[in-house]
This record gives structure tokens, C-alpha cells and sequence, in this order.
């Protein structure tokens, strides 16, 4: 096998298209996000408004994901995505309107915030979807040898434009107000619509289209839930964010704990993200492939580990450092796990898989956000984030000593027939 290159996924003209195409999405889905987390709550003044947007999202998203796989790998998979954007460009659409009647003041108040809520359900149905479509398309526009390299890359097109979309959001709503950010949304989301015909149609690699609902989410469930590997990396990724993540309390954070006032939030936030980013495009010219499993139980122990320091620290500065160390690990893990789903996932069941993966990580940030605030409540932030960290470190040590499959993964073998093949 060559030596790695860091940019083989970027030389393929069908993948770059992608990458363009789920930035502008995801960099339009997070914008979208936060103006309407700032309008619901500027309309009704009452903090549980943002914690029903949260649950008009999740609810169908995590109920429906199942389904979702299932009709996922069923279907032509660039075709499914042009539909999935089409329906999100009539959300966002839907949301420019809506906020257009506040102008105009032809729909009362609670009018606009059941449409609103109504909207967000309907994109939870859509998420449901979007998951699984991407993963499996991924897995179509590249060879199987540099799935490693492509994960890598679409993940951290993810988080960069997680990061950016919501900082612009926020920026947006100040300069220009919430109606015409939005309307710049709806234009991005067409971007992405037209732009996805330039990849061409894939086959469908099913042999068992027709299947019933029934054997095929049977099938799709027994995979995951048998395969020790892919269990394995699922349960840490859930566990780690379920009670490892602090983000849904940075706020409490930053004003309570150390005194660092909104700019501190800020900065907690993004040096987070910044460790991630960064340590996500290093992978690139960094093989993971070798001692897979122990990367990634050493990359989530370190999360943990992290948050602990976070969690007992009193000191700005170190409280920064230990997130942006964390962000490093958390990057590390989100490749690693990418990688091995890509790689072990058999292509009549990458909808399902990713169905899956999808219901695990939804409920993790949703839940997760809820358990902080919590456990916060209860004992107190610091407390809480260190109670957090230290679940999180005692579940890398059982799944160490529990799950031998997951120890001893080394995907270097997997790339090496896949490339191997590619060549005959």
C-alpha cells in the first residue's frame, strides 16, 4: 500500500462537489438554529420555548431514524438527498415567511411560534433522513481504500460549518436583522439544491429491494447490536457526550464559576471547537488506521479526563485549555469512529447503519444537554462536569476490558484489501 496521501478523497471531482454541498447545508442549518432559538425566545421571554424547540426536533428525529434507514437504502441515494434539500429549502422558506408576518403584523404572536414549532418538527422529520443519506453517499463517491481520508474530511466540513454558521448567525441577527437572515439562508439551501446535479445518480447496492419494514429494521438492528466493534465505538460516542459534555452549561460557566462575562462564554465555546477543527484536518496527514480501537478509547478517556480538569478548574486560562484539549480528543474520536462505521459497514445496510449512528449521537447532544442541566441543578456545575468526566473514564475502562474486538481493532489490514482490489 502507498504511503498516505492526506489529500486523496479532495482529487475526486464528485466528492469536492459533496463537500460543497454539505457545508452550505449544515453551515445554513446552524444559522437557522440559532435565529430561531434568539426569535421564539425574544417572542415569548420564557426559557422552556427553547427547550421545546429542542424536543419538536429530537422527538421525530430519534423516532423516525429507524424508518429512515430503511428507506434510505432502498432508494437512489443522490436523488433521495436532492429531495431532502428541497423539502429543508420549504422550512427555511417557510420560516422567512413567517417571520415576514411580524413586519406586517398579520399573524399574532403565538400564531408565529406554533408555526415556528410546527417548522422545527418537520425539519426533525427531515434530519431523521439526512444522516443516513449522507453516510451512504459518501461511501459511493470515493474507493473504499481512502474511505479514512474521506471521513476525515467530511467531518471536519461538518464541524467548521457547525462553527462558523452559528458565529455568523448570531452576527447576522444583530447587523441585519432575523427576516433577511433568514432569506439568505433559503438562498444557501438552494445553492446546495442545485449544485447536487452535478454528482451523478448511484447505484443502488441493495439485493434486497422490497424487503419489508419489519425484517429490514430487524436486520439493520441486529448488525449493530452484534458487532462488538461498531457497538462498541457507538455506546463510548453516547456516553462521552451524554454525561461528558458540558456545552448546554458553558453559560453557567462563564458568568458564575469565572467571572468572564458574555466574551468568556464566547471564548469557552470556541476553544472547543477550535481543538476539534484542528485536530481533524491533522488527521488527515496522520494515519489512523493502526491500533484503531486503542485511538479511539485513549482519545475519548482523554475527553473525560479533560472535562474533569474543566470541571474543577477556577481559572480562565485553564479552563480554556482544558476544552481546547478536549475539542483535540473529541476531534480524534469523531474521525476514528467515522472511520470505523465506514469501513465495517456493509453497503446494503449503510442507511440503516447510519440510522443508527444517528439515533445514538441525536440522543446524546438532546439528552445530554438535559442531563447537564440537571446534574447542575442538583450539584452544582462544577460537580456535575467532573461527575460527568468520571463516567466517562469508567466507561472507556469497562469497554476496555469488556470489549476485545473494539482493544484490538487495526484497520490496516481492511484498507490495505481495499486497496488491493482497487488496483485488480
Amino acid at each position: 500500500m502507498p504511503k498516505q496521501d492526506p489529500y486523496a478523497a479532495l482529487r475526486i471531482r464528485e466528492f469536492n462537489i459533496f463537500l460543497i454541498v454539505r457545508f452550505a447545508l449544515i453551515f445554513a442549518w446552524s444559522m437557522q438554529f440559532v435565529v430561531i432559538e434568539w426569535q421564539v425566545y425574544a417572542l415569548t421571554d420564557n426559557e422552556l420555548s427553547l427547550g421545546i424547540i429542542g424536543a419538536c426536533e429530537f422527538i421525530p428525529a430519534f423516532l423516525m431514524a429507524p424508518f429512515a434507514g430503511h428507506i434510505v437504502d432502498q432508494k437512489e441515494k443522490r436523488n433521495l438527498f436532492a429531495i431532502l434539500i428541497a423539502l429543508f429549502s420549504l422550512i427555511s422558506f417557510g420560516l422567512f415567511w413567517l417571520t415576514s408576518q411580524m413586519v406586517t403584523e398579520t399573524w399574532t404572536t403565538s400564531n408565529i411560534v406554533l408555526g415556528i414549532y410546527c417548522l422545527v418538527f418537520f425539519g426533525g422529520l427531515l434530519r431523521a433522513f439526512f444522516s443516513p443519506t449522507v453516510f451512504s453517499l459518501v461511501a459511493l463517491l470515493v474507493p473504499k481504500a481512502i474511505y479514512p481520508n474521506a471521513a476525515t474530511w467530511s467531518s471536519s466540513t461538518w464541524k467548521g460549518a457547525t462553527v462558523t454558521g452559528a458565529l455568523i448567525g448570531g452576527f447576522l441577527i444583530g447587523s441585519i436583522g432575523v427576516n433577511t437572515t433568514l432569506g439568505i439562508i433559503f438562498l444557501l439551501v438552494m445553492f446546495g439544491l442545485v449544485v447536487v446535479f452535478l454528482i451523478k445518480k448511484k447505484p443502488i447496492l441493495n439485493k434486497k429491494i422490497g424487503e419489508s419494514v419489519k425484517e429490514s429494521l430487524k436486520s439493520g438492528l441486529r448488525f449493530v447490536f452484534t458487532d462488538k466493534v461498531i457497538l462498541g465505538a457507538l455506546t463510548l460516542d453516547m456516553i462521552s457526550v451524554l454525561f461528558g459534555g458540558a456545552v448546554a452549561i458553558f453559560a453557567v460557566f462563564a458568568t458564575k464559576v469565572l467571572n468572564a462575562g458574555p466574551e468568556g462564554f464566547g471564548i469557552l465555546n470556541a476553544s472547543l471547537s477550535l481543538g476539534s477543527i484542528l485536530t481533524m484536518l491533522a488527521t488527515t496527514h496522520i494515519p489512523i488506521t493502526k491500533s484503531t480501537g486503542k485511538k479511539l478509547l485513549v482519545a475519548v478517556f482523554g475527553f473525560g479526563l479533560s472535562m474533569i480538569v474543566f470541571g474543577a478548574s477556577k481559572l480562565f486560562w485553564l479552563s480554556v485549555v482544558a476544552l481546547f484539549i478536549a475539542g483535540v480528543f473529541d476531534g480524534i474520536s469523531m474521525v476514528v469512529r467515522q472511520t470505523i462505521l465506514q469501513l465495517k459497514t456493509p453497503d446494503d445496510m449503510r442507511g440503516r447503519v447510519g440510522a443508527v449512528n444517528s439515533m445514538f449521537v441525536g440522543s446524546s447532544n438532546e439528552l445530554g444537554a438535559l442531563e447537564s442541566g440537571i446534574a447542575a441543578r442538583i450539584f452544582g456545575a462544577p460537580l456535575a462536569v467532573v461527575l460527568g468526566g468520571t463516567v466517562t473514564l469508567l466507561t472507556v475502562v469497562v469497554m476496555s476490558l469488556r470489549n476485545k474486538p473494539l482493544r484490538e481493532l487495526d484497520l490496516r489490514k481492511d484498507v490495505a484489501e481495499h486497496y488491493d482490489n482497487a488496483k485488480s
